[in-house]
């Protein structure tokens, strides 16, 4: 394992529970326990706990926060109420993705800003860049532990580990509070298609929360789970990857991110001009998902046939353990979105997959 690897504050207590580690984002991060299919099952079907503190966390405070963030991001913080969060895109001027990322709005002069891993570095150096004056930008990622209680028995599990009331805690809203002593930020976000909570743990009150859950967890035989279960569940819920199915040449419009994108919020955030000529001109090609109706399993960069025309390709695959079959993003040239079906090019075999708009799984 390289030298120059971080690992998380919490990686005694993973090497305890059995984790295998690898090499991600400039970390050696957990990315499997038990099989992956077994953790996969263990969320959709009552609770896993995921270790995410390799994201970066970004804090923008100051009279003007609410104005700089929404002259950085596509969402509007403006009309965000406080104890809310918001998912949106960071975008080059030429309107390609920096990074996806979830804006928390602490108070009309305080936003924090998660974002990906991978990116920490970029983003930061992209957001000093181009912030106007008006709020202090602190990049405080290593001072965060990121807890994720995810699964339709989340609640019941963080809720013995708390005084804060979870039922009144929406989707996408946070609130400020203590979990097993240790004053938190529990926000109601996940990246797995289930009900959930991300809490905001300071690093060092990370053990008390992370040992805390984990015996509060054992009533509802909640699992420990890595990187790959969360691939396979965030592939099902059609929730974007950065890196594969965005990219800094990936315009949010052709990405199905419109909603995400407010061009008429009075800031002029990086990119807009870019995101409203592609509006104008129509886009080009658009992410869709694709279920095989034949056995495969499909992959990133399997090119996608309309006949011997290829018209596109797959960005991520997987097989989907809740589904049992071959699930997949990816982006289609625009006259061929409406198409019923396409063929996925799969080593020499042609496999036909219908096109869909839709979450490949959603929670009941």
């Amino acid at each position: 394992m390289s030298e120059e690897l971080k690992r998380l504050p919490l990686h005694d207590r993973h090497a305890e529970a059995g984790a295998r580690f690898a090499p991600f984002a400039g970390f050696e991060m957990p990315i499997n326990y038990d099989k992956i299919i077994a953790e996969h099952h263990a969320v959709r079907k009552g609770v896993g706990l995921f270790d995410v503190s390799h994201m970066g966390e970004v804090r923008f405070k100051g009279p003007k926060a609410v104005e700089v963030v929404n002259g950085l991001i596509s969402q509007d913080m403006r009309n965000t109420e406080v104890g809310q969060a918001r998912y949106g895109v960071m975008c080059h001027p030429h309107g390609g993705i920096v990074d996806d990322l979830i804006a928390y709005k602490l108070s009309d002069q305080e936003i924090l800003i998660c974002v990906n891993a991978a990116n920490r570095a970029k983003d930061v150096a992209f957001m000093r860049e181009h912030a106007g004056d008006g709020a202090v930008m602190t990049d405080e990622s290593d001072q965060w532990v990121q807890l994720a209680i995810q699964g339709p028995k989340a609640q019941a599990t963080l809720t013995p580990t708390t005084a804060l009331n979870l039922d009144d805690i929406g989707y996408y809203h946070f609130a400020m509070g203590q979990v097993a002593g240790v004053e938190c930020m529990v926000a109601r976000t996940g990246y797995t298609g289930e009900d959930g909570f991300e809490v905001y743990i300071p690093a060092e009150g990370a053990l008390a929360v992370f040992d805390a859950i984990a015996q509060a967890g054992k009533a509802h035989s909640m699992a420990m789970c890595g990187l790959g279960c969360r691939d396979t569940l965030r592939l099902e819920a059609k929730f974007p990857l950065y890196g594969q199915d965005l990219t800094d040449e990936t315009n949010p419009l052709e990405a199905g991110m419109s909603w995400a994108v407010k061009l008429d919020k009075p800031e002029d955030f990086v990119g807009r001009k870019a995101i409203e000529q592609v509006k104008a001109e129509g886009v080009k090609r658009r992410l869709r998902g694709f279920v095989l109706q034949g056995k495969g399993v499909p992959r990133s960069h399997y090119p996608v046939f309309n006949g011997e025309e290829q018209v596109g390709e797959l960005t991520s695959g997987t097989w989907s353990p809740t589904l049992e079959q071959g699930i997949a993003l990816g982006y289609v040239d625009v006259a061929h979105v409406k198409a019923a079906s396409l063929d996925i090019g799969i080593r020499k075999r042609r496999i036909s997959a219908t096109l869909t708009r839709k979450p490949f799984y959603k929670r009941p």
